[in-house]
């Protein structure tokens, strides 16, 4: 009983669980920041418009074989070579 109570009482490795989540809330991943960076980029603003025109015409069909996997590659593949030259730059 008495290690039941001390237990209860012992708040302490809560709060630190607490602490840490709440600090690392605060972390904001620089990845992702670039990723919002590089897609508002000319290049990569045209390989998105492809992605969604493909997206919107595929998506007006009832039966089709059609998929947009090679617009989004495209689009990927133009944002991930924007952010490699930009993000090793920021990172300590």
């Amino acid at each position: 009983m008495v290690l039941e109570e001390k237990m209860i009482t012992n708040g302490e490795p809560e709060d630190e669980e607490e602490e840490e989540e709440e600090e690392e809330e605060d972390l904001v991943d620089p990845l992702e920041m670039m990723r919002q960076k590089c897609e508002e980029a000319e290049h990569c603003m045209h390989t998105r418009e492809r992605l969604e025109q493909c997206e919107t015409r595929v998506g007006s069909r009832s039966a089709t074989a059609e998929d947009c996997t090679e617009e989004l590659f495209d689009f990927l593949h133009a944002r991930d070579h924007c952010v490699a030259h930009k993000l090793f730059h920021s990172v300590k």
